[in-house]
């Protein structure tokens, strides 16, 4: 069906020529010449009267998260430092300890991450075994390694200097009697606090305070790397520790948290280490200490 438009015949739309004679619809050359400049000149503007100006916008100033200053000598940039290598570092027996085995390598002698240690990284999969790369002593680091060199990082400026890395087991307790802090036994230690130094028999780790439940989050090089874990209950259940350590794993190092999902660890890491807990040797000028485990992560990382 054709609209109403569409069956108006010519004659309708077209006047007659009585109604429209032509010397009242024609213009002369001279008219219509004069008509259309007329009309251009008001149609047209020049470029200059409808150049619109955009006035210079300044860039929009985003939020950046802290970073850690190497050599300054505070519990929350010790935290900072801890928290770099996290989530891109694989776990490599020997990492950071020289050819010999007998003290720290160039790695936990200098500042910054490693190039090595990401690359290394982005090469493995979910089946990483660290049995197959024992003494690739330039690709990740082992748990004294990593600790040793975020020590160098915080109390360091430069490369080259003298390292920090020592026997695991024995890590807590050399760094007190350096004056670095207090020590207390396994059997004596009754709290967790952020930055304390705990080794036990053949593992080092960091603690990042306790949860409401008393389990604790922590740092740590364990297979499979450098990784944020928390502590199951003593009944052996999940904790507010481990729901914490996946979270921020899962949230802020999606590509590792699907490679390497496990965060937990078991109730023996507070049974079984010693601690070392810092005195005036690093300021504590945001109170870290006082703060529970999941405001140390809002800290680190929100």
């Amino acid at each position: 069906m054709k609209s109403e438009t569409d069956s108006f015949s010519a004659a309708e739309t077209q006047p007659s020529k009585t109604e429209q004679p032509a010397a009242e619809t024609q213009l002369s050359e001279t008219e219509q010449s004069a008509t259309e400049k007329q009309l251009s000149e008001t149609e047209e503007p020049s470029t200059e009267e409808t150049k619109i100006q955009i006035p210079e916008m300044e860039e929009p100033v985003l939020p950046t998260k802290a970073a850690a200053q190497p050599g300054k000598r505070t519990l929350y940039n010790l935290l900072l430092t801890a928290i770099e290598p996290l989530g891109h570092t694989m776990y490599v027996w020997g990492g950071g300890w020289n050819e010999e085995d007998t003290a720290a390598g160039e790695e936990a002698r200098s500042i910054g991450e490693s190039p090595r240690w990401k690359e290394f990284f982005e090469m493995q999969d979910s089946t990483y075994n660290y049995e197959n790369t024992r003494y690739q002593i330039h690709d990740g680091l082992d748990c004294s390694g990593y600790v040793g060199w975020m020590i160098y990082n915080v109390f360091e400026t430069t490369d080259g200097g003298p390292g920090y890395v020592g026997k695991a087991t024995k890590m807590a307790e050399e760094f007190a009697g350096k004056g670095w802090g207090s020590y207390t036994p396994a059997s004596s230690v009754t709290d967790w606090k952020p930055g304390d130094i705990m080794s036990m028999k053949g593992h080092v780790w960091i603690s990042l305070g306790m949860c409401e439940d008393q389990s604790v989050v922590f740092l740590h090089a364990s297979p499979p790397g450098v990784i944020l874990s928390g502590t199951y209950l003593s009944d052996g259940s999940r904790s507010q520790a481990v729901e914490l350590a996946e979270t921020y794993m899962r949230t802020y190092y999606p590509d590792w948290y699907t490679r390497y999902p496990e965060c937990a660890r078991g109730y023996q890491y507070l049974t079984d280490s010693g601690q070392m807990r810092w005195n005036q040797t690093l300021a504590d000028e945001e109170k870290m200490q006082e703060m529970t485990a999941e405001e140390v992560l809002q800290k680190l990382f929100d």
